[in-house]
């Protein structure tokens, strides 16, 4: 498995906006992104992070240049951003 991990910083008054665009795009994520296999909300006193689980690197990469991750999710999230988000893509042992 393939971990994309995006961490966001937001305001803890506007986590729960966050969690809104989270639940909105979490079932077009999981039907129409190629290789996707699952989308956590992680929520702490720091930041948020979105989990999500992939079948490849190269899935996961697209992932993040597609028109549902830019215009979409970040168009909806980018007001609520302190600071650029930290994305990392991990692979399971």
């Amino acid at each position: 498995m393939i971990y994309l991990q995006i961490n966001l910083n937001i305001a803890a008054q506007d986590r729960p906006t966050a969690a809104g665009v989270y639940t909105k795009f979490k079932g077009p994520f999981l039907e129409t992104v190629a290789g996707a296999k699952s989308k956590e909300l992680l929520i702490r006193e720091e930041d948020v992070q979105v989990l999500h689980g992939f079948d490849s690197v190269e899935h996961a990469k697209a992932y993040l240049t597609s028109p549902l991750f830019n215009d979409d999710i970040v168009g909806a999230l980018k007001p609520l951003l302190r600071s650029a988000p930290d994305v990392r893509i991990y692979s399971a042992a």
